[in-house]
């Protein structure tokens, strides 16, 4: 029997024709907005807090530092070169999304449901996403030392060479996912939430660490 590894299948965001021309200098921020189908580049979101909805949005150097959107609904978005950190999106629905060279440290993602999601090349030290449910998703070359990823729901979630030193994952199930070319080094688990999931021989003996077991040489 054949057993070659099914690739994780993201869709992609869906963008107008045209929208990687417009550009964005200024939002006007309501209460409640729903901003779609614009390319913003060079812009710092000057409001602490708001319920705004993005749809069809492509981020360019945008600073999110310390913003809170509640509420948050993100659709066919893509974050290029932003900076999310400390940014407040608890219980957010994030649907075909992207992150490329984003900072995302810090950045509270607890309850959010994030489906069809690829980061790239992100440093996401610190970041919380306890309790969320995530499906379909292809975390690339990113950084998530000491970051919190508890309780949560993965499925279709696929690790490749991120940095998860010293994270907390405690609650989150990871069978079936393939870890074996992250570091794990020191994260924080149970037994339970590793057993069936695919690891490389080092990591074999380090997880060992976590059963109680002790590898003679």
């Amino acid at each position: 029997m054949n057993n070659k590894q099914v690739l994780t299948k993201v869709i992609k965001p869906k963008f107008i024709n045209g929208i990687e021309q417009m550009c964005m200098k200024i939002i006007d921020v309501e209460d409640e907005a729903t901003i779609k189908n614009v390319y913003i580049s060079d812009y710092a979101i000057e409001t602490r807090e708001a319920n705004i909805d993005f749809e069809g949005v492509i981020f360019n150097k945008v600073d999110f530092n310390g913003v809170t959107l509640n509420s948050l609904e993100l659709t066919d978005v893509r974050f290029e070169n932003c900076d999310l950190s400390n940014a407040n999106f608890v219980g957010a629905i994030i649907h075909r999304t992207e992150f490329i060279n984003c900072k995302l440290m810090g950045l509270n993602l607890n309850d959010a449901t994030l489906q069809n999601i690829y980061m790239n090349n992100c440093n996401a030290q610190f970041i919380h996403m306890n309790y969320i449910q995530m499906k379909n998703a292809i975390l690339s070359d990113c950084i998530f030392e000491n970051s919190n990823l508890q309780h949560s729901k993965l499925d279709k979630v696929e690790f490749r060479k991120c940095n998860f030193i010293l994270s907390q994952m405690s609650g989150t199930n990871l069978s079936g996912i393939d870890l074996s070319n992250s570091n794990f080094e020191g994260v924080g688990i149970r037994p339970e939430d590793i057993r069936g999931s695919i690891v490389s021989p080092t990591q074999a003996v380090d997880f060992s660490k976590i059963f109680g077991l002790i590898i003679k040489e």
